[in-house]
């Protein structure tokens, strides 16, 4: 990587520690760290002030600093997937600009307060966690457009969901779900509502008005 460049990848090169490389490239704009082995990240993320694009996926990270929350410009891609994490600090919500983020395969068994307050993600991922249920506080996200909640222990959605009207994609794939909010119905972009391997739903009748409209229901 030249002086120069806005880019550092250190994809999958098992280092162990963050190396004291980063943190001489303070214009960086797009850094992975991803498959790693990072048991833990150093509070000097917060002085990557250019980042648009943070990819720490597929590492053993329990937490992340408040630091990262300083990173007001990470507009593009946040990947915290496949790591160990259960809560995220109150800081992330001042992610305002971030647009997707992805927090699959951690230890959540409750939503992250957090991410209700990043306002412009249009894409959430947090599939392959142990989620009881979602806040009604999710009725901020009004540009999400794809929310992915697969294999969770879900049983019910807050009415509130029926505020993200530029919702397209719902993935609600093997969840234990007993009850659906009627709200739904209502969703005027949603184009997919995934419910394979769902099998504890009564028979809505509110579901088959929903594909009338041109919405892909699988179940």
């Amino acid at each position: 990587m030249t002086a120069q460049s806005s880019t550092l990848s250190l994809w999958k090169q098992h280092l162990g520690h963050v190396p004291d490389l980063v943190w001489d490239q303070a214009r960086l704009e797009v850094l992975i760290l991803a498959d790693n082995d990072l048991a833990e990240l150093p509070a000097q993320i917060g002085q990557l002030r250019h980042l648009r694009t943070l990819d720490l996926g597929h590492n053993a990270l329990t937490t992340v600093p408040e630091s990262l929350g300083d990173l007001t410009t990470l507009r593009d891609f946040l990947y915290l997937h496949d790591n160990r994490l259960a809560a995220l600090p109150a800081s992330l919500g001042c992610l305002a600009q971030l647009r997707y983020l992805n927090l699959s395969g951690n230890a959540f068994t409750q939503f992250p307060d957090a991410v209700c307050r990043m306002a412009s993600l249009l894409e959430l991922r947090i599939t392959d966690n142990a989620l009881q249920e979602l806040p009604p506080s999710i009725a901020q996200l009004t540009r999400l457009r794809e929310l992915h909640l697969r294999n969770n222990r879900l049983t019910g959605l807050p009415a509130e969901i029926g505020a993200l009207a530029e919702l397209r994609q719902l993935d609600l794939r093997g969840n234990p779900l007993a009850s659906l909010p009627a709200s739904l119905a209502s969703l005027p972009h949603l184009e997919k509502l995934d419910l394979r391997w769902v099998s504890t739903l009564p028979p809505y009748a509110w579901l088959t008005a929903l594909e009338a409209k041109g919405c892909l229901v699988y179940r």
